[in-house]
């Protein structure tokens, strides 16, 4: 067992570790630099290792000093989620939420149901990424991933359906007009298409071809990695695009964009909000999770 005066070396190295020196670690601490250096000497000689690299003027960190790092913060955040989850304010989700979300569906439909959310409960503090392709919550140090399809590996991660969307193919009127209506996907070896692409290669649609839903490889006029930027390529006239439909309802509603081969739709898309499995869940995950399901309601 860690002998109790020994936590104390920890909180100090936690602060040494994210200062640029000794010194400025005691006076975040209010402690003396000689009572920083010793404490985190005493934390060195029980664990049986260096975990700084000094310098007169610097300190950083040695590898076994980054992983002890890890260790300390990931232990310190399990308490303050404990502590967190306990008396009166442990129903209202606090603190920092770092989220992940697609970049279209998140900035247009996530996104504003967070900052709803984040108004609801002030002392919520969002940290919020946007990116399409495949992110490890675990390296990358986040507590909830917004996430479209199938998860094919969920070892250490829990999931919860968030909703199911449409999908669509559209195009703009002007390309339509310049380039004809698809009515086959037979036809559309005469057009121009929008595609995502991952890793380096295009990213197939989704049909629907008889009583099933299949994936389809459109010819790909352009290939473009960021789902904002493709609905943008869309309603520019530059091709046929393939998105959640709730992405181009507004265009739609505006005439900027028109639905075609709507005969082909496929299946509905499961979203889902993705974290990391812990022992003791974070009551911020647990609520905003709450209430996303019900705000997602409206975009089903």
């Amino acid at each position: 067992m860690v002998p109790i005066d020994s936590f104390q070396g920890v909180i100090t190295f936690v602060v040494a570790a994210r200062s640029t020196s000794f010194t400025q670690a005691a006076e975040r601490l209010g402690l003396s630099k000689s009572a920083v250096g010793k404490s985190i000497a005493r934390l060195e000689e029980r664990l049986g290792t260096q975990l700084f690299h000094r310098t007169t003027r610097r300190i950083s960190l040695t590898a076994d000093g980054e992983a002890y790092l890890t260790a300390c913060s990931t232990a310190l955040e399990e308490i303050g989620a404990a502590e967190s989850g306990l008396g009166p304010g442990g129903a209202e989700p606090s603190g920092r939420l770092r989220v992940d979300i697609p970049v279209a569906f998140g900035r247009r439909v996530v996104a504003p149901l967070l900052f709803e959310i984040a108004n609801k409960y002030p002392a919520l503090q969002l940290h919020m990424t946007f990116s399409d392709h495949i992110v490890d919550p675990f390296e990358e140090g986040i507590d909830l991933l917004v996430r479209f399809g199938d998860l094919k590996d969920t070892s250490g991660l829990v999931a919860r359906r968030l909703t199911r969307q449409r999908w669509a193919i559209c195009a703009a009127p002007s390309y339509l007009a310049r380039c004809g209506v698809p009515q086959t996907l037979e036809e559309l070896s005469h057009h121009r298409c929008i595609v995502g692409h991952r890793r380096g290669q295009p990213l197939s649609w989704r049909v629907r071809q008889g009583a099933e839903t299949v994936r389809y490889a459109p010819p790909s006029a352009h290939q473009i990695g960021d789902g904002e930027a493709m609905i943008l390529a869309a309603v520019a006239g530059t091709g046929l695009c393939q998105m959640p439909r709730c992405l181009f309802r507004e265009d739609i509603e505006a005439g900027r964009l028109v639905e075609v081969l709507e005969a082909y739709e496929p299946d509905p898309v499961d979203v889902h909000a993705v974290w990391p499995k812990v022992s003791h869940l974070r009551p911020k995950v647990r609520y905003v999770v709450d209430e996303l399901v019900k705000l997602c309601e409206h975009w089903q």
